[in-house]
């Protein structure tokens, strides 16, 4: 029998600590649960910062303890090392990983980086060597930190061997932003360069020129126009006539309001795992029209300007061939949720300047994307929506506007978004309407807990009392951040189901357990969600399903456009 929970225009329901730390027992957070920020957080004599935590603010996310249990920490506390003056250390970190797994690549990565820094080039030519030898790919080495391996870097001895390698793409390319008659594709060279999107489809073929700039980190997008809707292309990056990628196809959406059957993917959840980065194939192997990264897409956890350790962070996933594979072929939408935009249950505040990281840190995260948009001119952020066929898409930026969630007047959203939202459901014509929020929407998803919509129950409500009001039929929420796969149905008096697919286990380790109260939840394995639109039936329907890390199917939702709406 399924179960279904309501959403409550309330507090979240009081835990016992010792109920909520067997909860989360193995997680680096949450332990100490209450109403945390920096002494500059407090304003005016407040006793509330402006911006903060749920979780004591602190590295607690880079301790020993955090490496011995989590794949992702264990290069992250090796280069904070090294970072903060102590690249001894790193050496030591790094050499007590390879006495017990002598094949961890990473781990020879962050040894070439410290004996860099501390002026000993054979030892970290040698471990250069050492982690090519265990397949790490060379382009690591020129993406960097190119500022903390530049004594290694800038020697003929590298720049000989970096010659005979050949890199020139060392990230991407990257598909996203793709409409009926365009796309955009993000690179990362090497160096600054000039370079071109060779494009193929049928009956022709053209070239798009773009350029990767150091001031963007060497990143660089194209955008390709002139393309037939719904039409299948195929794409390579060029140098100086050279090709220096792999080829990719790619389909252009359906023209806007068009019905028809197509499939897009979702998730979160994704810290750099080495043994579960081959997620990327199988989710490339669904030929999806669309992939949602909903947030926790990276794990940074350093709440300050974007430095060497955000670069590195971003760079070992870019790098890795499975996703290379990925977001080539798949066009890729991403937010933000709290580790990628500060750390865990972070409420970044009202301004658009303050914190002085936040705005660097929008910047950030917008030079390592291919996103539509980034918020507004006025209010950056990681927001958009975008449209395939007769479905809309709004990816919901849950963390750069949030307020405090421990005071009585709180938002998630923050006005301008929130206007944006209401305003764009109030105005689709899509047959669904997608709302995809970082963090869930059902009170039961994260009992006790704050960092959800149940900390943010009267802006929920606002948002789900205007779609009732003004009849927008067809929405389904889209969320993350619990470790695990899911769906959640949440009655209203009205009769309209807002029904929730949950995805947030992609290459974490970590798992959360399963709440009651869910239609089905799994977190046995990685796994992602998938959602499959048939708007040519008389009672169009998206079928939802979770898929493993083997591509298994395991649980199963049917939900019909005749069911969403009042009754």
């Amino acid at each position: 029998m399924l179960v279904a929970v309501s959403a409550c225009s309330k507090a979240p329901t009081e835990m016992d600590e010792d109920v909520l730390a067997a909860r989360e027992e193995g997680n680096t957070g949450g332990l100490n649960y209450g109403e945390f920020g920096p002494p500059d957080a407090y304003e005016n004599g407040s006793e509330h910062p402006y911006y903060g935590s749920e979780n004591e603010w602190s590295r607690r996310m880079f301790e020993e303890r955090a490496a011995n249990l989590y794949y992702k920490r264990r290069g992250q506390r090796q280069m904070l090392e090294i970072i903060d003056g102590k690249p001894e250390a790193a050496v030591a970190l790094a050499d007590a990983r390879l006495a017990d797994d002598p094949s961890d690549a990473e781990s020879q990565f962050i040894r070439t980086v410290a004996f860099a820094q501390l002026g000993d080039l054979d030892a970290a030519w040698d471990a250069m060597h050492a982690a090519l030898k265990l397949g790490m790919p060379f382009g690591r080495f020129i993406a960097g930190p190119q500022e903390l391996l530049e004594p290694l870097t800038s020697t003929q001895r590298f720049r000989d061997f970096a010659a005979m390698q050949n890199v020139t793409v060392v990230h991407g390319p990257m598909l996203g932003d793709v409409t009926p008659t365009s796309a955009r594709i993000w690179v990362r060279m090497a160096e600054e360069t000039e370079f071109e999107a060779y494009v193929t489809g049928p009956d022709t073929s053209f070239a798009v020129v773009g350029k990767t700039t150091d001031e963007e980190d060497r990143t660089g997008v194209v955008l390709v126009s002139a393309l037939a809707p719904d039409t299948e292309y195929s794409y390579e990056i060029r140098v100086d006539g050279n090709v220096v990628s792999d080829r990719f196809a790619f389909r252009t959406s359906p023209p806007v309001g068009q019905s028809g059957e197509f499939s897009i993917g979702f998730g979160g959840g994704a810290g750099y795992t080495h043994a579960n980065e081959r997620n990327w194939d199988t989710i490339a192997s669904q030929d999806l029209q669309a992939f949602l990264f909903l947030g926790d897409n990276v794990y940074i956890d350093i709440p300050d300007m974007p430095g060497a350790f955000h670069d590195y962070s971003y760079y070992r996933r870019q790098s890795r061939p499975e996703f290379r594979r990925m977001v080539g072929k798949t066009p890729s939408y991403a937010i933000w949720d709290d580790h990628d935009a500060a750390f865990d249950d972070v409420w970044l505040g009202p301004y658009v300047d303050k914190p002085a990281w936040k705005r660097p840190m929008v910047e950030h995260f917008a030079r390592n994307w291919v996103n539509p948009a980034y918020g507004t001119e006025t209010a950056p952020g990681t927001w958009f929506s975008f449209v395939i066929g007769d479905v809309e898409i709004f990816m919901l930026d849950g963390r750069t506007y949030r307020t405090n969630p421990f005071i009585e007047d709180r938002s998630m959203l923050g006005p301008e978004q929130k206007a944006w939202l209401l305003d764009g459901l109030a105005n689709s014509t899509a047959t669904f309407k997608m709302l995809a929020s970082p963090v869930p929407w059902a009170d039961g998803a994260k009992p006790g807990s704050v960092d959800t919509w149940a900390g943010f129950a009267d802006e929920r409500e606002e948002i789900f009392s205007f779609i009732e009001e003004n009849n927008v039929r067809g929405v389904v929420l889209i969320s993350s951040d619990r470790h695990r796969t899911e769906a959640w149905k949440i009655e209203r008096e009205s009769g309209y189901p807002f029904y929730e697919v949950i995805s947030g286990l992609l290459t974490n380790i970590h798992t959360h357990p399963i709440e009651e109260g869910a239609l089905f939840s799994y977190n046995a394995n990685n796994s992602f969600g998938v959602l499959s639109f048939d708007t040519d039936r008389d009672d169009p329907q998206v079928t939802y399903r979770i898929r493993t890390i083997d591509d298994e199917v395991i649980n199963t939702l049917v939900i019909r456009l005749s069911e969403l709406r009042i009754q």
